[in-house]
């Protein structure tokens, strides 16, 4: 089999970008380790990418260069001769890059879009009909299109992400031992586990180590680590992004709601606890990873944690998931040994 060239189209955001990675084992594991992957994304979302080695090239498109850039960066991309193109994005950028790359739908490279089906979120969110599959794994939809060129084997046990030395240098002492990370933090109010809760979480394990991780606005997280601040290490604010995946993929377990650490404990095969509310497309795809969940007939109700709650109790879905059945389950997972 000739060696075949694929670009995969992902600009954002962080949390589909780590979903959509899950797409490289299966390319190779049908094109052959010779498969030469290239992927176009923004450059503010281009550090996770460096961490698979697989991925040949990284291109790294600035938004802040509009249209003329883009077309400058498809011209080059012309230049690769791709046998593939996977749009995992369809969006307006996504189809210049392919009316430049594949003008002609029979002639050049093969050419799959990964469908956002507007009409069944339509269904969803503005008539609580559900035809999606569930639960809705992101990685597997990442997936989906790439059925069309025969790729259907995405077992992958690839563990050498290359992160950078200086993360080793910087977190190493910190991160010797077993210790759970948590992720209290969220875009939306709506899909964040309540403080009260995860503060009890930490309570109900006294003999565990936490690491938090936040942004620098999530000031709710110094609370959680005041509970027991010779165990519970609060990062919030302190780390980029790719340290804080760094502390991850070291994690013994995550227990997340539905974030881009979530799913980058999902990629990285770390045990991790899913507490999952109003969102739809976020659950997990692996097997290390448990989603804990109230049958709630109104879940889900939103996309990405935005609108307003119809429960009298407000995001019952979320506090209802008790810390005792996290502490529960995350105890069983620490067991295993």
């Amino acid at each position: 089999m000739a060696m075949a060239k694929v670009l995969i189209i992902r600009f954002s955001s962080i949390g589909d970008i780590i979903q959509c990675m899950g797409v490289v084992g299966g390319l190779i594991n049908r094109f052959g380790p010779a498969c030469e992957i290239h992927w176009i994304t923004r450059k503010d979302m281009a550090g996770m990418l460096h961490l698979d080695q697989r991925i040949h090239r990284i291109w790294e498109f600035d938004k802040t260069t509009g249209l003329s850039g883009l077309l400058d960066m498809a011209k080059q991309l012309r230049k690769e001769r791709f046998d593939y193109i996977y749009d995992a994005h369809n969006n307006l950028r996504s189809h210049v890059l392919k009316a430049v790359l594949a003008p002609l739908p029979l002639v050049g490279p093969q050419v799959v879009t990964r469908s956002k089906e507007r009409f069944k979120r339509f269904l969803l969110f503005k008539l609580g009909i559900n035809r999606f599959d569930k639960p809705f794994r992101g990685m597997v939809s990442f997936r989906k299109p790439l059925r069309r060129w025969g790729v259907t084997d995405f077992q992958d046990d690839y563990t050498d992400w290359a992160f950078p030395v200086e993360m080793g240098q910087r977190w190493g002492a910190l991160l010797q031992g077993e210790f759970i990370t948590l992720v209290p933090s969220a875009n939306w109010q709506m899909k964040r586990w309540p403080v009260g809760h995860w503060q009890e979480l930490v309570r109900k394990m006294p003999d565990k180590r936490f690491i938090v991780l936040g942004g620098p606005k999530d000031t709710f997280c110094a609370e959680i680590a005041s509970v027991a601040p010779q165990r519970v290490t609060n990062l919030a604010g302190q780390t980029s992004l790719m340290e804080s995946c760094y502390i991850v993929a070291h994690s013994r377990l995550v227990v997340s709601a539905d974030t881009g650490f979530l799913h980058a404990a999902d990629l990285f095969h770390i045990p991790a606890l899913a507490l999952m509310g109003p969102t739809a497309f976020g659950f997990p795809t692996g097997e290390s990873v448990k989603v804990l969940e109230l049958p709630l007939p109104c879940r889900p109700c939103t996309k990405d944690g935005r609108g307003r709650c119809k429960l009298p109790e407000w995001a019952h879905c979320m506090s209802g998931i008790t810390p005792q059945w996290v502490a529960d389950e995350a105890g069983r997972f620490m067991d295993k040994g």
